[in-house]
């Protein structure tokens, strides 16, 4: 294989036509947790048949800290106002092949309980799995086959469309609002301890979490030090939309369902 193809990959060729150089407003924030009893519930859960990670405990909590405790959160930027969505919905990304990211889309993520969170991500993997990623994302695979310098006007002229305009695009199945109220990664699978995301800039979403690794540490429980199992999150979110006492709220909550995960049985109230 070239190696200019090897580091020119699909994805690659894409953002350099999304992304420009860093002058946009953001907030990045970062937390510490102790998830060892979380842990212990998830290992008991998967022997009773439910089989459930980090990553499905997370989506789920930050949507329903979305619904609960930090609405502002579900919102998007549309001709320079604050529009606020009609539904939570979660994006997931996924590994989709040997070294491919692709992502999964769960609408109504806050209306879910954890045994349905399972059931529809287990579903949306396959698909994905199976060439069937949702269709927003599809459309990474059809920009790349424009040549430079054609490719950014492409991009640029779907950017000023949607998230400047505000309009659609019926034959991409592209709207304003297209990338769901959240972004949800786990880095830690690939082997990385903590990451600050990037706001995806054509997605128009206000937040992105990154589950980072989980490591074995000295941790105080009660004035007394004692290993524990513990994560690191960071979250990046749009200052346009949201700021960071929102970006509190929203890790209150997580670390509330990290210890109390059976919330998650359960439909919401």
């Amino acid at each position: 294989m070239n190696h200019s193809d090897s580091v020119n990959t699909s994805w690659r060729k894409v953002a350099a036509s999304f992304y420009k150089k860093p002058t946009d407003s953001k907030i990045f924030g970062s937390v510490e947790l102790d998830i060892t009893d979380l842990e212990q519930y998830i290992s008991q859960k998967r022997k009773e048949g439910l089989k459930i990670t980090l990553t499905h405990i997370f989506t789920l909590a930050v949507a329903r800290a979305i619904k609960e405790t930090v609405p502002e959160l579900n919102a998007y930027i549309c001709r320079g106002h604050v529009v606020k969505r009609n539904s939570i919905d979660a994006m997931v990304s996924v590994l989709i092949g040997d070294s491919q990211m692709g992502s999964i889309m769960i609408h109504e993520a806050d209306t879910l309980t954890l045994h349905e969170l399972a059931d529809v991500m287990e579903t949306e993997i396959r698909k994905a799995r199976a060439g069937s990623e949702n269709k927003t994302m599809q459309m990474r695979d059809s920009i790349t086959k424009i040549p430079w310098p054609f490719r950014v006007w492409v991009v640029g002229i779907i950017r000023k469309i949607t998230i400047d305009w505000g309009l659609s695009i019926p034959f991409l199945n592209f709207k304003p609002n297209s990338f769901g109220s959240y972004v949800v990664s786990n880095i830690g699978t690939l082997g990385l301890d903590m990451g600050y995301p990037a706001l995806f800039p054509i997605s128009n979403v206000p937040l992105v979490l990154i589950m980072g690794g989980v490591k074995k540490k000295p941790y105080v429980v009660n004035d007394t030090i004692v290993p524990r199992r513990i994560i690191n999150l960071g979250a990046a979110l749009d200052h346009r939309v949201i700021d960071a006492m929102h970006g509190g709220k929203l890790f209150r909550y997580i670390k509330y369902v990290a210890n109390n995960p059976s919330l998650l049985e359960s439909k919401p109230m």
